[in-house]
């Protein structure tokens, strides 16, 4: 059964970056641009969440803190995304997020929580690492820092759900934590677009309706697919969840890059094989 959820969030997450792609192309990767897209994407996530939700809006300290530090990640990685997808296609940007997303929660899984480490976990950092480094230097001069911000903020966005779920203190259920997380993360984008035009004297520039359409359901998407990975994190543990979600993330997005202008590469396509590899051996390797 989790595992069904976990694919269910791999598809939605795949199809995500896909959206924010276009978005990406249609909108640019400017100061407004970035946290129009965030506020538009919490508001899409308030809505789907608190429906799932069933509208229950409980809400503790802990929940609070832990909803405004992930919001925060969120913006910055949103942030990171956008110019990355300016230096590189989608595949290469989809490795460096997923990579992240894995390797982060793996290593906090082994260090903090005390997840044992295996052969098969071994053999699939080792394959990872190569993969990652097929793509050094794949994108415009400059933009490498923009991908070690999409590595890390995506990464540390399964640690901060980890911590959440390990965490003894008093707290609100997985979809209310999701809920007040995007109504954080919408707070801190409208302020922060607030303060841009404050200073510049001047309305807030409105996206295409294109482009609105596609924060939205990206938004949507992302949100409930993470809702999706911090309720099966209460069964399986941080280690093996996310490398799971790379590899099968890693699979949808190159298959959708297929559909951009900017295909993916021989070299590109067997870095991604090669983690895929690395999945493989994590899972039937023990």
């Amino acid at each position: 059964m989790y595992y069904g959820i976990i694919t269910l969030s791999v598809l939605m997450f795949g199809v995500q970056f896909y959206l924010n792609d276009k978005y990406q192309r249609r909108s640019g990767t400017g100061a407004e641009s970035v946290f129009t897209f965030n506020l538009l994407c919490a508001i899409a996530g308030i809505i789907c969440l608190s429906i799932i939700n069933k509208f229950d809006f409980s809400l503790t300290p802990f929940t609070l803190l832990m909803a405004v530090v992930a919001a925060i990640d969120g913006l910055l990685c949103s942030a990171c995304s956008l110019r990355a997808l300016e230096c590189a296609n989608l595949s290469v940007y989809s490795l460096f997020s997923m990579l992240g997303g894995m390797m982060l929660p793996f290593i906090a899984g082994l260090i903090f929580f005390d997840e044992s480490m295996t052969l098969g976990k071994g053999i699939c950092v080792g394959l990872v690492v190569i993969a990652l480094l097929l793509t050094v230097n794949r994108g415009k001069r400059g933009g490498e820092i923009y991908y070690i911000g999409v590595f890390i903020f995506n990464g540390l966005s399964g640690v901060i759900a980890t911590v959440y779920d390990r965490a003894p203190y008093e707290k609100a259920t997985s979809a209310g934590y999701s809920v007040w997380s995007a109504v954080a993360s919408a707070v801190i984008s409208l302020l922060v677009l607030a303060i841009i035009c404050l200073k510049e004297k001047r309305k807030p520039n409105l996206p295409s309706p294109s482009a609105t359409l596609l924060a939205l359901g990206g938004g949507a998407l992302n949100r409930v697919a993470n809702l999706l990975l911090l309720i099966a994190l209460s069964v399986l543990p941080a280690s093996v969840q996310y490398p799971f979600v790379t590899g099968g993330v890693m699979i949808v997005s190159t298959a959708l890059a297929f559909l951009t202008k900017q295909k993916p590469n021989r070299r590109e396509i067997a870095s991604v094989a090669l983690a895929f590899l690395g999945i493989l051996a994590l899972v039937f390797i023990p």
